[in-house]
């Protein structure tokens, strides 16, 4: 037999394997009863952050889960890869308004939000960084 002519063969292989492993992997990564991705320490909120936990809970829960913890429909905003240094406020007010692209995490892409005013989504960060910190997610320079 001709190693060359196996080769793509084995590729082919070991690119499936790969792909059921990871499979694997996320499908058994540990979660709370709720479904949620993490757990949240709720802090005592701000008035404006009252305000974007009503806004969030219309809105966003969903898909982002109770207390942005994540669903199996969305990611945790709680997560350090929102953190300000790598997804500064204006982030969330470009997603609002036309959407994001999947790119950190293995779901489809966030459809924009036209129903949610520029001042719910910046009551909406406002509870989401307040979540964050009371979780121990800071400013981190964003390096690539």
């Amino acid at each position: 037999m001709n190693i060359k002519a196996g080769l793509p063969k084995y590729l082919i292989l070991a690119f499936f394997a790969g792909g059921i492993g990871l499979w694997v992997v996320q499908s058994n990564k540990p979660r709370t009863a709720d479904g949620a991705q993490v757990v949240v320490k709720l802090p005592q909120l701000s008035a404006q952050a009252n305000m974007g936990k009503t806004a969030f809970d219309s809105n966003c829960a969903q898909c982002h889960g109770v207390n942005a913890s994540g669903t199996n429909q969305g990611p945790p905003l709680v997560h350090d890869i929102y953190n300000p240094g790598h997804h500064a406020d204006e982030a969330f007010f470009l997603a609002a308004k036309f959407g994001v692209r999947r790119h950190h995490w293995p779901f489809g892409d966030m459809p924009a939000q036209p129903r949610v005013s520029k001042e719910d989504v910046a009551a909406i960060v406002r509870y989401i960084r307040e979540l964050q910190a009371a979780n121990g997610i800071v400013y981190r320079e964003h390096r690539m």
